[in-house]
């Protein structure tokens, strides 16, 4: 796998990446494969991406830029998503829910009230071609695991592919990261978009 991760920018500092389907963002006590036994040696994950997703992610070079663009993931860092679920939401909304991730199933639950490990999620969206599935742009305002996958299964509309959380067929999770904008540890800001080869074909039909 080395050296067959697309790179779409790197420089001293932080490398940009497209995640395939499959793999995990990072190394784990797993073993299973991660993007970054495609990648150069040395780099720092500073967030992450479902291994059944694809899309943009940054790597930190340093130890430096890792502590900066980890700050900035709660603060400064705006991350835009594209979904293809099954049925059609209202046009555009904020979604707001408690999630609970069960670690031993790998599975996130909405619940009702707080508790320990429970964490808000937010999230808006726009529906940008509707029918029998319809194609989402999300806003994330949160970074919860599955968020996404989770927010709109539970209101009946699950991301096509995703069996984990009620989809009615299966093949590949229809989730991808579409556009990433940061701030650059040496100042400025960096903004990046999925290359249309790698979105779903909805987005352009």
């Amino acid at each position: 796998m080395a050296g067959s991760i697309p790179i779409l920018y790197e420089d001293d500092a932080l490398l940009v990446c497209v995640k395939p389907r499959g793999l995990l963002s990072a190394k784990d006590a797993s073993g299973k494969p991660a993007v970054t036994d495609g990648l150069p040696g040395g780099l720092f994950p500073v967030h992450r991406l479902d291994r059944e997703a694809t899309g943009l992610m940054v790597f930190a070079k340093t130890a430096g830029s890792a502590a900066f663009l980890s700050d900035a993931m709660g603060k400064a860092v705006r991350k835009e998503y594209l979904a293809v679920c099954e049925g059609q939401p209202a046009p555009s909304g904020e979604l707001t829910d408690l999630l609970y991730h069960d670690r031993i199933r790998n599975k996130t639950y909405v619940v009702q009230r707080r508790r320990n490990g429970v964490r808000e999620a937010r999230l808006s969206y726009e529906v940008l071609r509707g029918g029998e599935t319809s194609l989402l742009r999300v806003l994330l305002r949160t970074g919860r695991t599955h968020q996404i996958r989770v927010q709109f299964a539970s209101r009946g509309y699950p991301l096509c592919g995703d069996r984990k959380y009620g989809a009615k067929a299966g093949g590949d999770l229809q989730l991808y990261a579409w556009k990433l904008t940061f701030p650059h540890p040496d100042g400025g800001t960096l903004s990046f978009t999925l290359p249309e080869k790698f979105c779903p074909p909805e987005a352009f039909a």
